[in-house]
Formats: structure tokens, C-alpha cells, sequence
């Protein structure tokens, strides 16, 4: 089955996290030298209101461990880097998958992507557990992408209500977890217009399924793999 999108998006998860240190300017480069298409991350704000890459967002050390949200850019371990270095090493030319841990970051994700140029906005994927509070980000920009990150035992109202709900509300993708998916779920929101994302495509075996299903994007720590099974893909 063909995906809507072709070639489908490779998302480097946390950037080439198999091959470098895991939300650093290094391994974003990697795994764009890598060949891959899009990067992945976590966002957070500072207490200045700088939004930055992490993952649980949450540092320091065992005894004195403290919210993202409440110590300023400056005082944060140099490693930890902001979205505005981000596009100033990396540039524009890729899709960026941002999961969006505390939803007042949002507006202030979106000023660094308008400030960064070229199509950073158009490529900007901002996904969220609570398709809900998606939707209102909507009104911060029209051309920002959408993205409802759940799980299929999560959808309570069954996957076509869902479907119908997202493509309604102008949510442009499903983001589930690979072993999710199923080549009857991704004709299901493909029949709606919604794109079909697959993380967690750690293996050979399984990006090739969930490739042949017709996804549109998959996430993957192991970049090199991963651009391997997309190549086959295109062929």
C-alpha cells in the first residue's frame, strides 16, 4: 500500500541517538548527514521563555532535581540545546517532529520557527497526547502541522471516530506506536486525509512492515537502518 506522502518522512528520534548523544546539536547533524529527513525531540520552556530540547525535562543531579520550567536558559547545562541553535546549525530543510510536554511552549516554538525562515513552519509537526489541545494551536498559525500522538488502546470512541474528529478539527496525523498499526488502520485514516506516523521502528523487520502498511512517517533511533528499509521502499 502507498502512503500519501512519498517518499514517507524518516524521523531521527532524538536525533541519531543510536550513534550520539542522545538531543545534542552532534547527534542532529548526524543524523542528518545520515540522510535522515526528519529529526524528532521534545520541547520545553525555560522560566526566561526559551524553548528548549529535552527529553523528560526535568535536571540536575539524585539529591536536587528541578522542572525545565523553573530555571532560566542560562543556568541549564550547556548540552542541552535551544530550537534557535538547532535551526542556526542545522538549517530549515527538514521536518521537524516536536512532542509538545507543556502546551505553553507552543506559542513561543512557533516564534523561533517564523524567526528561523524559510519553511521551518511548514515542516513543523507539533504533537500531543490530548488531540484537544492540538486543535487550539491551530489559531496560533495556519500552516503548522498537527499531530495527535496516542495509542490505539487510548482511542475510546474507536479509531474511525477519531479519524472523522481529527480531519474535522484539522489535525493532519495519527502518531501511534509501531506494533499499533495495521494495513486495515492505515486505509482507515487515509480514507479521512490523515497521515499515519509509526514510532518506536527500531528494527529492520519492523520498519519494513510498517512501510509496506502505507505509513507515512516513521521514528527510529537507528538512522542508518531506517534510511536502509525507506531506500527499499522508494524502489
Amino acid at each position: 500500500m502507498d502512503s500519501l506522502l512519498r517518499p514517507p518522512i524518516g524521523f531521527a528520534h532524538r536525533g541519531a541517538r543510536a550513534h550520539a548523544p542522545e538531543n545534542t546539536i552532534e547527534s542532529f547533524r548526524l543524523a542528518l548527514k545520515l540522510g535522515a529527513t526528519g529529526l524528532e525531540s521534545d520541547v520545553w520552556v525555560t522560566s526566561d521563555g526559551v524553548p528548549v530540547l529535552d527529553h523528560d525535562g526535568v535536571v540536575g543531579g539524585r539529591l536536587r532535581r528541578r522542572s525545565i520550567a523553573d530555571v532560566a536558559r542560562a543556568d541549564l547545562a550547556a548540552h542541552v540545546p535551544t530550537l534557535e541553535a538547532l535551526y542556526a546549525e542545522c538549517g530549515t530543510r527538514f521536518e521537524l517532529s516536536l512532542d509538545v510536554k507543556d502546551p505553553a511552549a507552543a506559542p513561543a516554538v512557533l516564534a523561533v520557527a517564523r524567526a528561523a525562515g524559510g519553511d521551518a513552519v511548514r515542516r513543523l509537526w507539533l504533537c500531543h497526547p490530548d488531540w484537544e489541545q492540538v486543535v487550539r494551536w491551530r489559531a496560533l498559525d495556519s500552516d503548522v502541522r498537527l499531530v495527535d500522538s496516542t495509542r490505539i488502546r487510548r482511542i475510546k470512541e474507536g479509531p474511525e471516530r477519531r479519524a472523522a474528529n481529527l480531519a474535522a478539527a484539522g489535525v493532519d496525523a495519527v502518531n501511534m506506536h509501531a506494533s499499533d498499526w495495521t494495513l486495515g488502520l492505515t486505509t482507515l485514516f487515509h480514507r479521512f486525509d490523515r497521515l499515519a506516523f509509526a514510532w518506536d521502528a527500531q528494527f529492520a523487520r519492523v520498519l519494513a512492515s510498517v512501510l509496506a502498511m502505507g505509513v507515512d512517517a516513521v521514528y527510529s533511533d537507528h538512522v542508518d537502518v531506517m534510511m536502509e528499509a525507506l531506500a527499499h521502499t522508494a524502489q
